[in-house]
């Protein structure tokens, strides 16, 4: 881009505001993929344990979406968030009553996990919660389209 006679005025521009900085381009080397399983390997941890995916489904009757015209009670609401990254894993819940009181529930995960995982967790930790209320019409919100969309069995 640097070393180039014909530019459009979006490039001139960008030619312009990098002009100051000292950019230099470098061919990024091949790296095999055993290499990056070998590290992987040797940063194994020695005290896993796998996850546990039980469930206590034993008090939930069905996961359906309920047209509101037919709600017999007044439904609370659960939203739900989980995040993964280099520092840590964290899930938070708050369960909404249909009053508006809010209800929070944090935690931060002390094991490795997927950001998919973090939400599943902040799901179930939501859920969990609401079964322990005895809450009978529960609405579900979260930001993983991976996570609502197995919940509502599609």
């Amino acid at each position: 881009m640097m070393e180039s006679t014909a530019l459009n005025g979006r490039m001139a521009r960008w030619q312009i505001l990098l002009s100051e900085f000292d950019i230099v381009y470098v061919n990024q080397k091949a790296v095999k993929g055993t290499v990056i399983a070998d590290f992987l390997a040797s940063r194994a941890l020695e005290d896993y344990e796998p996850l546990n995916f039980d469930f206590p489904n034993e008090d939930l009757m069905c996961v359906a979406t309920i047209e509101e015209g037919a709600l017999e009670e007044l439904p609370w609401k659960l939203n739900f968030d989980g995040a993964s990254n280099a520092v840590g894993n964290g899930i938070g819940a708050v369960l909404v009553s249909p009053n508006g009181d809010h209800y929070p529930f944090t935690s931060k995960l002390d094991f490795d996990c997927t950001n998919n995982m973090a939400e599943y967790e902040a799901c179930i930790m939501g859920v969990r919660a609401a079964i322990e209320c005895k809450i009978k019409v529960l609405e579900v919100y979260g930001d993983s389209a991976l996570v609502i969309y197995q919940l509502k069995g599609e």
